[in-house]
């Protein structure tokens, strides 16, 4: 039978949850211990598909094309588990599923109430994403005392009575201030968020304190006797340099031992030796290189989390280090390419919307034009074409039609259907709701024979996920092929899926997103390759026809 860990917190939001979550995920799994995972997520919307960036962070997509919260990339950056669409519920997808259902008529005229239908949505949407795991480990996400996370809290105290004490574990997350001007750490916060969880019936086993520095013993002691946890379980997460050393330094304080224990689990000693070798090779580089991420929501690092991870897993595999430098696209659009001279490398990643449009086709055009190594994202693909049809095709004005509508040369535009890659026929048009109309998930890509993409996959069939609206305008392949660019990957039913400029060193665009399936242990061979190509271009070691 499966148990439990919920993970809650308090004080504040954006303590580290899903970081948490992650590397509990990642000790329990490496004594042997198969993990499922789960975000329950108190906000409205159905999904956070249609969020802003700048609110949320990153839309992470799920293998079976669900758009999630950002946390579940962080999930499968640690556990080598796959999420789907049981791994993210929010309330307005459990409000949705219960009106659903009493409109139908499910529930036989009964009064629908929070107690027990929403509740029990909850506790049954959560049996289905635990599936036959060993263990599942539910993140709730904001803040205890918040009144949208009320029904997720009192459902999972409802499991803990319903299920006992050996199959469920409460750990709890909160802040642990320092006063600098009176130099003291206060454990007050704690406290607080303490007495408030167990004023909803939850006593927290374990306590994970968010701080600068070390907790030290007197304040471990003292957090202890005030929240009637054991002071072994009170757990120090400090602030680091990397996150691939948390597994380590949470395995160190006994966190996987203090869940193994109270779940009655005889397990083998934890493995951690892939994260020390991770660690290892991040703080002992042999090279290093500086990357310009040209983006539009730079302002917030999020929004780009699995992408910028995956540079570094890049880094990682190459012994680089990378540094990460962030542009504003429409800064580029108002004062020019000049900040991009001293960067090794530019990527271009995905995005909605025309603020800074022309900022990135002139930064793929610096790329292009003086062999900068160029990995262009989703949009990062459909602004590498636009550019190579206005300066290498001749198509003066050539443009997306979800910048330019009346464009002449629509040489990307909105597809009205496509295969999914379950073999089904999915339409949209301009007039389809945001949420759900874009074509998301893993779908297969055939890769050109002879292509640098195959070379750099080792194979000619890839599986990548996608999320995204707008497509290649097949009428403009050929022209485009004739000025120069190969159109190296293509889907099932024929849309374009990769780009690349054979006559550059290493130029590559996908309309997928490669780095949702990056991970550090395994990391990803695109960008390997990329950061490969960006040290050689850095030495002088890259020829003029590009090559894996």
């Amino acid at each position: 039978m499966t148990s439990y860990v919920f993970i809650t917190g308090g004080v504040v939001s954006s303590l580290g949850k899903g970081i948490t979550s992650a590397c509990l995920g990642a000790i329990l799994e490496s004594r042997g211990l198969s993990i499922s995972m789960i975000k329950l997520d108190p906000y409205i919307n159905v999904d956070p598909g249609t969020m802003s960036p700048f609110q949320h962070g990153e839309v992470f997509v799920t293998e079976d094309g669900t758009e999630t919260d950002l946390d579940l990339g962080h999930y499968e950056r640690f556990v080598r588990t796959t999420c789907s669409r049981n791994s993210n519920f929010t309330t307005g997808k459990i409000y949705e599923t219960v009106i659903g259902k009493e409109r139908r008529g499910d529930y036989l005229g009964a009064t629908v109430q929070v107690i027990p239908h929403i509740t029990d949505e909850i506790k049954q949407s959560v049996a289905r994403g635990a599936g036959d795991a060993d263990i599942c480990l539910v993140e709730i996400g904001g803040t205890v005392g918040d009144i949208e996370s009320l029904p997720f809290l009192e459902a999972i105290r409802q499991m803990g009575v319903e299920l006992g004490h050996d199959r469920v574990v409460y750990v709890h997350l909160t802040l642990v201030p320092y006063i600098a001007t009176s130099a003291e750490i206060k454990t007050k916060p704690t406290q607080h968020s303490v007495k408030e969880l167990r004023s909803i019936g939850i006593q927290p086993d374990i306590l994970v304190c968010r701080s600068e520095q070390t907790l030290p013993e007197e304040q471990r002691r003292k957090i202890a006797l005030f929240t009637n946890v054991p002071e072994k379980a009170v757990i120090s997460a400090y602030d680091v340099d990397d996150l691939y050393k948390i597994p380590g330094i949470m395995h160190d304080q006994g966190l996987g031992d203090i869940v193994a224990d109270q779940l009655r689990l005889d397990l083998p000693p934890a493995d951690l030796s892939e994260w020390q070798s991770i660690v290892e090779a991040k703080q002992n580089p042999e090279a290093e290189v500086n990357i310009a991420m040209v983006g539009k929501y730079v302002d917030l690092r999020d929004s780009y989390i699995s992408l910028c991870e995956a540079l570094l897993h890049g880094g990682i595999h190459t012994r680089t280090r990378v540094n990460i430098h962030y542009f504003e696209s429409q800064d580029i659009e108002e004062n020019g390419v000049d900040c991009l001279r001293d960067m090794d490398g530019i990527v271009v990643p995905g995005g909605f919307g025309d603020r800074g449009i022309e900022g990135k086709v002139a930064s793929v055009r610096y790329a292009r034009e003086n062999n900068v190594p160029y990995l262009g994202i989703c949009l990062g693909m459909q602004v590498a074409v636009i550019e190579a049809a206005r300066n290498l095709a001749g198509l003066e004005g050539a443009h997306s039609t979800e910048f330019e509508r009346g464009t002449e040369h629509p040489v990307v535009a909105l597809i009205t259907e496509w295969e999914t890659s379950a073999g089904e026929r999915e339409e949209r048009s301009e007039s389809s709701d945001m949420g759900g109309t874009m074509r998301l998930g893993a779908q297969e890509v055939h890769l050109m024979e002879g292509s640098l993409a195959a070379s750099i996959y080792g194979s000619q069939m890839i599986r990548e996920r996608h999320r995204h609206r707008y497509e290649v305008n097949n009428n403009y392949r050929e022209r485009l092929e004739q000025a120069g660019m190969r159109f190296s990957g293509l889907s099932v039913d024929d849309l374009v899926e990769m780009i690349e400029i054979p006559d550059h060193p290493w130029f590559i665009a996908s309309q997928f997103h490669p780095e949702f399936t990056s991970n550090p242990r395994d990391g990803h061979p695109l960008f390997t390759s990329y950061i490969r190509a960006t040290v050689q271009a850095k030495n002088g070691e890259l020829p003029k026809a590009a090559e894996a």
